[in-house]
């Protein structure tokens, strides 16, 4: 293919060899300069990043949260008034103590030190502690379901823990367990006399925050020598069946990755600066919003957190005013459909305008007009409101975790006035692997082009019948780069499996365009991610639903665009009709599989089975279509030896699916 619009080729690809398969050209952002040295090439740590703020900001507004007056418990009637801020300088000090107090205790460089709890300032200030001190951060999160926990704790060997108070409890489960590792917990707030007692009885030390602040008093620790390649977190992630990973984050891998952020923005005239501010609610514990963060404490901006409940997260948007505001699809797809009620409900005169204004601004804005000059007068008059309800300054809304919907996507680009960019990235890849060009229509519906220091190409995956070097290449998305993870800890077999000469093997499928801005178009060995970024691992699901009594075969199907699965299901005659009988319906199997009480009863059966062998909310099939007749070879749906032809079973059955997603979307806007 050669050198594109946007990118360049850097290395020829190769042929299949003997094991390997075939690799496309390796690209790199054209945008790029020839350097491959990080901005931040004067850093050694993450530490540094904040050392730097700290140096250069010690007045600016750092951490703020929004003070609650009249709260009642479990109530969202309560008002919450204005933020109140801490500057670099008071959060620098406040660090100190932390890290004295964590030295106190024994614990220096390379301990394991656990995080646990919803985005706050001493999430940020333990963090940043960690750091200074060469301690190994392990964020802990509720989202990889019961017993992670205890296995993370147990499998990183956290030593000592801080956590949200109301994670105390959860937090105990873990116990005995738990504590042949954790020897320290530290509350961000306070903690009851029954707690301390069950803490104790373990021999575990436990603090209020407070109390935590004294323990290094008046003593002073030397900070250790970090260098760039030494690990600064391990971030577990979910995996797809069995135990979450550990995957290895050096200093210099998220150095990097912040480097990349800052470097892709300014080479589009959207320097960051220190007057930015940033609502910080996406989950810490992912690195997403880890780099993000990093990447406003480089330039000296102010991180506001929200009040943890996503009901009033546009509320704390609206008081913090952010500049820039990140966010997974879901949150966007709320933000789209609370916007479509309102125009909805207006009348006909505004409905007419709007419909008007908005075919003006996305024909000038698809024509290459920049943002600000598609539409002024209708950005004042019509999609100011609308700008408001996130706060009236955001300039750049960042997307990711999952693909963002095109239809969404288009929306929020002419109706917010802000930049709307959608990137890729793993935990695996330091996050920052791909993003589009902001003001850039052409990228619309893709992830856009590898971001600086990254290379990236397509491996041929011959199975799937994905070939890297057809006219339209496709194939497995590998990345290499100094953002990539050092590997999972204790999981030398994974590593070897996913990092292979230099290269990280993402497990998605991409497809490069004319113009070389890049779509993800499948999944790699049957393994997807739900639209709130959960992985689904369906051979594993259709074992486990395969043990049910009612069904003879079932094709479990998920989006990156849904939440939910739905499958097909090749019902067993015997069984439907038994269930059939017993309710005095009189109907033939073919009729009983189009009957609407006949699938629901199939479903409950599921989701019993779902229940029996623990499955995950996000595991259990939302709906189903009832096929009278076996998944065949006939209907090209099934190889000769039984396996099931994926991409042919969604061609097959895509109205299907349309119809079970439409039927499902409908219930939950009801």
């Amino acid at each position: 293919m050669g050198d594109m619009k946007y990118v360049v080729e850097v290395e020829k690809g190769r042929e299949a060899t003997q094991g390997k398969p075939s690799m496309g050209p390796v690209y790199r952002g054209k945008y790029q300069n020839n350097s491959t040295t990080p901005p931040v090439q004067v850093l050694n740590s993450c530490w540094d990043i904040f050392r730097l703020a700290y140096e250069k900001y010690q007045t600016n507004t750092m951490l703020g949260t929004r003070e609650i007056q009249d709260a009642k418990l479990n109530s969202l009637s309560f008002s919450a008034g204005k933020y109140k801020w801490q500057t670099y300088k008071e959060v620098y000090e406040v660090i100190q103590k932390v890290g004295s107090s964590i030295r106190s205790c024994g614990y220096g460089q390379g301990v394991k030190c656990g995080i646990y709890g919803a985005n706050c300032p001493g999430w940020i200030i333990s963090m940043e502690a960690c750091n200074a001190h060469g301690l190994q951060c392990v964020p802990l999160y509720d989202t990889l379901g019961a017993g992670a926990v205890e296995f993370i704790i147990c499998h990183a060997e956290i030593s000592i823990a801080f956590t949200e108070e109301k994670k105390i409890p959860e937090l105990l489960k873990t116990f005995p367990n738990a504590t042949k590792f954790l020897k320290t917990l530290v509350s961000f707030g306070k903690f009851t006399q029954e707690q301390k007692q069950q803490v104790e009885i373990f021999g575990v030390k436990i603090y209020s925050w407070d109390e935590f602040l004294q323990v290094g008093k008046n003593q002073s620790f030397d900070l250790p020598v970090i260098k760039k390649s030494d690990i600064c977190t391990i971030m577990y992630t979910s995996g797809t069946t069995g135990d979450p990973k550990g995957v290895l984050l050096s200093n210099e891998s998220i150095l990097t990755a912040v480097s990349s952020i800052l470097q892709f923005l300014s080479s589009c005239k959207h320097v960051l600066k220190n007057k930015e501010v940033y609502i910080s609610y996406l989950p810490l514990a992912h690195i997403f919003d880890r780099v993000i963060e990093e990447a406003m404490i480089y330039v000296g901006a102010s991180i506001g957190f929200w009040r943890g409940d996503a009901r009033l997260l546009l509320e704390d948007v609206a008081e913090l005013k952010p500049t820039i505001f990140c966010a997974v699809p879901r949150v966007l797809e709320r933000v789209y459909s609370g916007l479509q009620n309102k125009i909805s409900s207006g009348g006909f005169v505004k409905q007419t305008m709007f419909n008007f204004a908005y075919s003006y601004k996305l024909n000038n804005l698809m024509k290459g007009v920049c943002l600000e000059e598609a539409a002024p007068m209708f950005d004042k008059l019509v999609f100011s409101k609308i700008k408001q309800s996130l706060g009236g300054r955001v300039r750049i809304i960042l997307s990711g975790g999952a693909p963002l919907p095109k239809h969404v996507e288009l929306f929020l680009r002419v109706v917010t006035c802000s930049l709307v960019i959608q990137g890729y990235g793993l935990t695996e890849t330091g996050a920052a692997s791909f993003a589009q060009f902001l003001d850039n229509f052409e990228m619309l519906g893709s992830v856009g082009v590898p971001l600086p220091y990254v290379d990236a190409c397509l491996e041929s995956v011959p199975d799937m019948g994905y070939d890297a070097h057809a006219s339209t290449p496709r194939g497995e998305v590998c990345i290499r780069g100094s953002t990539l993870c050092s590997g999972y800890y204790k999981r030398e077999d994974l590593t070897k499996e996913a990092l292979i000469d230099g290269w990280f093997h993402t497990g998605d499928i991409g497809e490069w365009q004319p113009d070389g801005n890049l779509k993800i178009i499948d999944r790699k060995k049957n393994i997807f991610k739900l639209s709130q970024g959960e992985y689904v691992a369906v051979e594993h699901l259709e074992s486990v639903y395969g043990q049910s009594s009612v069904l003879e075969s079932i094709w479990v199907y998920g989006s990156s665009f849904e939440a939910y699965l739905v499958a097909v299901v090749n019902p067993k005659k015997d069984a439907l009709e038994k269930w059939a009988k017993e309710n005095d319906i009189t109907k033939d199997y073919n009729s009983l599989c189009e009957d609407a009480e006949a699938k629901a009863y199939v479903l409950a059966e599921l989701a019993n089975t779902a229940k029996a062998k623990k499955l995950k909310g996000f595991e259990f099939i939302k709906a189903l279509h009832l096929d009278p007749v076996p998944f065949d070879q006939d209907r090209d749906l099934i190889t000769p030896t039984f396996k099931k032809k994926r991409p042919q079973m969604h061609k097959y059955y895509k109205n299907n699916i349309d119809e079970m997603y439409k039927s499902i979307n409908n219930k939950t806007s009801a």
